[in-house]
């Protein structure tokens, strides 16, 4: 049985829904801060694998479409004439980064840059760990470099997109099934990612006894909303009216032609993640309407999109991992993301908070950190909005690890991978 990609995107709400109600009732989820999309989408994923595991069923879930009227949002003319198959989470992707951008306003930038700078640093070193790390486990078991690299920071801190964007140079210095490796790889550390960084984060704040920022000014651009949920974003938005509709126009507008901005970007040949194009004209179009002295993009509405979008996404992205090709992975690509998990873990904890200020929002983006440097962004948003949910707001935080991990580190781990590759090929 396939599992349609529109009923897949139809689920994503409810399964949102059932996470943030499991959350609530089960105490060890809400103490360790699990991210509600993380709960429902990975609860169904494991539902399935035990269906096709028995045999009582067998389900796959379908992820790409070709839709046309789906495609276009996303998609340059040039492509989309010859009905592209994409991703069915693609759009709900790049708007996410796309409102990241919208949020980067030069005169929030520029208050935290030195953090800014910080961060990327250790981002960047935690990326050479892992590239380090890796070769070296490889090499102690006896087997190929290349794949401790593919099990380093190209799947880890770089996730699907970096994954498969390397699987070539891989596969032609000698890695065989580099596409497969990767994907399986960073699907371990998006699920890693979303169970780690919530725990790392509460733990390092009640230990401490960490408060937050108390000023209500704060709230918004902290990542917490007065009311946080799916229906509350949802309900929040159909409030705002008119705003809300000018808003959703401006992102759809910014993700379109983002999608030629990414083009134009794919034309130097160096690998950059798909929605780089719409988040960078976010950015620009969020200044320059801040430097006329307009001020009617609004961060709050902004921050809504964003929940909503991100939500969707992880709950789709959760909800149709393919688990069989985890189980199925080989021993030693085991033990280098089993180490690899536990190194970020310990990196968070003391390095990362340490580093970062070893107050509220510091302890908060040690719980981002779990979650962009084992694959995904959206996972580090997903584990900070639920810590401040919890906690209270951690304005710093949403400034910084955003920035850093859905932009900079992006060209800070190519040359990175590109170093590494050089270095153990062949």
């Amino acid at each position: 049985m396939t599992i349609s990609a529109w009923f897949t995107v139809a689920l994503a709400i409810p399964i949102l829904l059932l996470g943030e109600v499991l959350v609530k009732r089960i105490g060890v989820l809400s103490r360790f801060n699990i991210p509600a999309p993380v709960v429902g989408g990975l609860l169904l994923s494991l539902l399935v694998l035990l269906g096709n595991v028995t045999g009582l069923f067998a389900a796959k879930f379908q992820t790409s479409v070709a839709a046309q009227w789906w495609t276009w949002i996303v998609t340059t003319e040039l492509e989309w004439v010859n009905a592209p198959s994409k991703s069915v989470n693609l759009p709900f992707l790049v708007a996410f980064f796309t409102c990241i951008g919208l949020n980067a306003s030069w005169m929030l930038v520029k208050r935290g840059s030195l953090q800014v700078l910080l961060f990327l640093a250790l981002a960047g070193v935690l990326a050479v760990v892992q590239n380090g790390l890796g070769v070296a486990l490889a090499k102690l078991m006896g087997v190929s470099p290349l794949l401790g690299l593919m099990c380093g920071s190209v799947s880890m801190t770089g996730g699907h997109g970096t994954a498969l964007g390397f699987a070539g140079d891989l596969e032609r210095a000698g890695l065989q099934g580099a596409s497969v490796i990767g994907v399986a790889a960073a699907t371990f550390g998006l699920v890693a990612g979303g169970l780690l960084g919530g725990p790392v984060g509460g733990a390092l704040i009640r230990r401490r006894n960490l408060k937050p920022v108390s000023s209500a000014d704060v709230r918004l651009e902290s990542g917490q909303t007065s009311e946080p949920g799916i229906l509350a974003d949802l309900g929040a938005l159909a409030r705002y009216g008119r705003q809300f509709l000018i808003h959703l126009a401006l992102l759809l507008v910014c993700v379109k032609v983002g999608a030629w901005v990414s083009y134009l970007i794919q034309q130097t040949k160096i690998t950059f993640p798909v929605y780089m194009g719409a988040m960078i004209l976010g950015v620009a179009v969020r200044n320059v309407v801040d430097l006329s002295g307009g001020r009617w993009i609004k961060t709050e509405v902004i921050d809504r999109l964003a929940s909503v979008t991100l939500g969707i996404f992880l709950a789709i992205a959760m909800m149709s991992l393919n688990l069989i090709e985890l189980a199925n992975t080989a021993a030693p690509m085991l033990v280098i993301l089993a180490v690899q998990v536990t190194v970020i873990g310990f990196f968070a904890w003391f390095v990362t908070y340490r580093v970062m200020g070893r107050d509220f929002d510091a302890a908060v983006m040690a719980g981002g950190h779990c979650g962009f440097g084992l694959g995904a962004t959206p996972n580090a948003v997903a584990n900070m909005k639920a810590l401040v949910e919890r906690f209270g707001p951690a304005p710093r935080a949403f400034l910084v690890v955003p920035i850093v991990g859905a932009f900079l580190i992006d060209f800070v781990n190519a040359m990175n991978i590109t170093f590494f590759l050089n270095l153990v090929k062949p």
